[in-house]
């Protein structure tokens, strides 16, 4: 597995700049004041830093942009990072410029002389976020990891602040690191070990085995998976950081480690990219995980469905009948809409199990939201609207792309089956809203309910603001603020 940049905070000393290597930033806002640092710099560089301020280049400059100095003279570093930005920027602002700075170092040190610099745990965020690289499975050697200084006026304060975020950074990082594992690696049973590990943080952490969840009815979950070698499981997480009284937030994964659509197999070409369909199970896995590292003051339970999708003599075929947890009997209609027969389960088991406050299911469930709203945002579906706003703010907050989408009984007609009660797929129109549908039927009357669809934004083929190309870790951010902000 990876891990997170090293990150230090120490006490602003601007006779640093000389001699340090790597790469030395300083922050100029837009209007061109410079700072002790950016005047210490000047100075060392025999004016260069004011040469750049007076340009065209920085007068064109945009928040957040990164001017580069190369082999700057009267210093040891490689780089002297011009990065403007306010000094007051907003969390957004300062999350971005972090990750700007990061994309540059690639394994370098860095040190960042943020002065009084207000957000700078923001900006620390943006960095360790950029800075992560998966590489587990590279034999040459693997490239220098580079550490971060950063010299503040309250380098303790800033410390104390960035604390929490950096548990939210291990928490994507976890994600990540799940979404972007090989099927041969990330077996069902490897996924339940290093959910168990996290006992080690705190989480209480159960598996439960197929002759468990045989007896407790899982006979949806255990379809999908009966064609595998494999054994699918259930492992559930609690953290307890709340009131013993009071009832828990639910989180709900899809975790098909790999899918190849079973009997209704999948075009080979892209194949290879299943191995992220249990990004679900990862997002809640990564959040329980920024959860306890945090030690938030909340009561949650994760549950991840954990399975392998594939073609095999014991297969479910299309056209089987197979009867839910819940009791409901489901029309196999095409096995590659496997998704939604393992939440299905899971989130009635949460129901009956836990009385949650609320329950969120994540899933890589359909390629048609992909169609809908392409890589920027995730669907959402839900059955009440004050749940649904809060977490639609707080992706807001976070900037985690996410759009809600309709549920309504139309949609729902589209799923009556000759000889069951329902067939797990609706047809091609609408194929995200059918599938929400389908899983709106094993959501209690009284539960709050949120369906969220990341095939979208899970693993991305071009990178983005805060990640390399492959996983996002989509999510993780956003799901920690739902969670702070409404239950702690």
């Amino acid at each position: 597995m990876s891990s997170l940049i090293p990150i230090r905070f120490q006490d602003f000393d601007l006779d640093l700049m000389a001699q340090a290597e790597g790469r030395v930033v300083i922050i100029i806002p837009a209007e061109g004041k410079m700072s002790p640092a950016a005047r210490r710099a000047n100075r060392l560089t025999r004016g260069a830093v004011a040469r750049l301020v007076e340009s065209e280049k920085f007068n064109k400059a945009k928040t957040g942009d990164v001017i580069s100095l190369a082999w700057p003279g009267g210093m040891a570093a490689e780089a002297l990072d011009v990065l403007v930005l306010p000094r007051r920027p907003d969390h957004d602002e300062a999350r971005k410029a972090g990750a700007a700075l990061a994309k540059l170092a690639k394994g370098k040190d860095v040190l960042v002389m943020a002065a009084n610099q207000v957000r700078t745990e923001e900006l620390a965020l943006g960095m360790v976020l950029r800075s992560y690289d998966f590489d587990a499975h590279k034999t040459k050697d693997a490239d220098p990891t580079g550490e971060i200084v950063i010299s503040h006026s309250k380098a303790d304060e800033v410390e104390a602040a960035f604390a929490p975020l950096n548990g939210i950074a291990d928490g994507v990082r976890m994600t990540r690191d799940l979404t972007n594992e090989p099927a041969n690696v990330l077996t069902t049973t490897e996924f339940a070990d290093r959910l168990k590990e996290m006992e080690a943080l705190g989480l209480e952490v159960e598996v439960l085995e197929e002759d468990k969840l045989a007896e407790l009815g899982m006979r949806t979950l255990l379809s999908v998976g009966q064609g595998s070698d494999s054994p699918s499981k259930v492992v559930v997480m609690h953290w307890n950081g709340g009131d013993k009284d009071d009832a828990p937030l639910a989180l709900v994964g899809k975790g098909v480690v790999f899918d190849t659509g079973g009997i209704s197999l999948k075009p080979a070409a892209g194949m290879e990219e299943m191995t992220m369909d249990m990004g679900g199970a990862g997002v809640v896995a990564g959040t329980m995980r920024a959860l306890a590292l945090r030690k938030a003051k909340a009561n949650v339970v994760g549950l991840v469905g954990l399975v392998e999708n594939m073609p095999s003599g014991r297969a479910t075929r299309p056209g089987d009948v197979v009867k839910s947890m819940k009791g409901d009997t489901v029309e196999i209609i095409n096995t590659d809409a496997e998704g939604r027969l393992v939440l299905c389960d899971v989130m009635w088991y949460a129901q009956e199990r836990f009385n949650p406050v609320g329950m969120i299911d994540l899933a890589t469930l359909t390629g048609a939201i992909i169609i809908g709203l392409g890589h920027e945002n995730a669907g959402v579906f839900s059955n009440n609207d004050t749940f649904c706003d809060a977490f639609l703010k707080a992706a807001k907050v976070e900037d985690e792309g996410a759009w809600r989408m309709p549920l309504g009984k139309a949609y729902d007609d589209l799923l009556k089956s000759r000889i069951a009660d329902m067939k797990n797929v609706g047809g091609r129109p609408a194929g995200s809203v059918t599938a929400a549908q389908f899983l709106q039927r094993f959501v209690k009357e009284e539960t709050p309910w949120i369906h969220l669809d990341i095939a979208g934004v899970a693993s991305v083929s071009s990178e983005t603001s805060y990640a390399p190309k492959g996983a996002t870790g989509w999510g993780v951010r956003a799901l920690s603020r739902f969670v702070q902000d409404n239950f702690e």
